[in-house]
């Protein structure tokens, strides 16, 4: 297990973008006119549906580790929180219009961690983070992943219910698990998922670095962004050296984009490009 350290900035050939944009047109002036989501730090906000989307918080690692005999001191939630605040500080001035709230925070899939059980950390960190949440938003949005079977026990407290998969305007946000059959999945023009905790290693001399990433790619006719974990207790997959477990991405990852999110977000070129 590696456990993530601050993360540095990025090596000298990397194109720092101060914001991302995920598009499917740009102009020449390379500025992103039409855009599904703007890239912040490890969540992912969607302009026109005034919405933020993070994923694979899993709340309750440590304590996991703990019961297997891994000792880890618990700063997980904490870091989770500062993270958050620092997207929203971040996203400040997109929320103006909208009287400072979202419209929607989405939970893209496996808030918690345990599969089968609730753990103590697990009930009061939920909770806690869906409150937090809640303050932030006009209505919170949990996705189900693989590892949130016994999830709406501690939802439903909060008068949350999962829902398999989100859709609205064109853009279905699914955990990536599992290849949806929906009608709504196969009309979408845009897939957002998460599951992969896809990352990247970066080597510059003797020195090798591995960075949370987003990933852009194609997948059916479709455009879609594998979005980074928002656990910070593990960095993720490196693209360039693990299998994917996701069945989105079975094929085709050569050709993905690589943006990595670090002090900033940057452009790394496409996967093949690093190899």
């Amino acid at each position: 297990m590696r456990v993530q350290a601050p993360l540095p900035v990025c090596c000298s050939f990397c194109k720092p973008l101060f914001t991302l944009f995920f598009s499917l047109f740009v102009w020449k002036s390379g500025t992103v006119l039409l855009l599904p989501g703007l890239a912040c730090r490890l969540g992912l906000y969607v302009r026109k549906l005034n919405a933020l989307v993070i994923g694979d918080v899993h709340i309750g690692y440590e304590e996991a580790l703990n019961r297997r005999g891994v000792l880890l001191p618990r700063f997980h939630f904490q870091d989770v929180l500062s993270s958050l605040e620092g997207v929203f500080r971040f996203l400040e001035p997109e929320l103006v219009q909208h009287n400072g709230l979202f419209s929607e925070i989405i939970i893209n899939g496996d808030l918690k961690h345990e599969f089968g059980s609730i753990s103590g950390q697990e009930w009061r960190e939920v909770l806690k983070l869906i409150d937090l949440l809640s303050s932030r938003c006009r209505r919170v949005v949990i996705v189900k992943g693989n590892h949130d079977v016994v999830l709406g026990h501690i939802a439903g407290k909060r008068n949350i219910v999962l829902v398999d998969d989100y859709s609205a305007d064109g853009i279905f946000i699914c955990h990536g698990h599992q290849i949806p059959g929906k009608v709504a999945f196969r009309k979408a023009k845009v897939v957002i998922i998460g599951n992969e905790h896809p990352a990247v290693s970066v080597r510059e001399g003797p020195r090798v670095e591995t960075f949370k990433c987003f990933l852009r790619g194609r997948f059916r006719g479709k455009d879609m962004i594998v979005m980074p974990s928002f656990n910070p207790v593990t960095i993720g997959t490196d693209v360039l050296k693990a299998q994917f477990i996701s069945p989105f991405l079975k094929s085709g990852v050569r050709n993905f984009e690589v943006f990595v999110a670090a002090d900033k977000v940057y452009a790394f070129g496409r996967v093949r490009d690093l190899e």
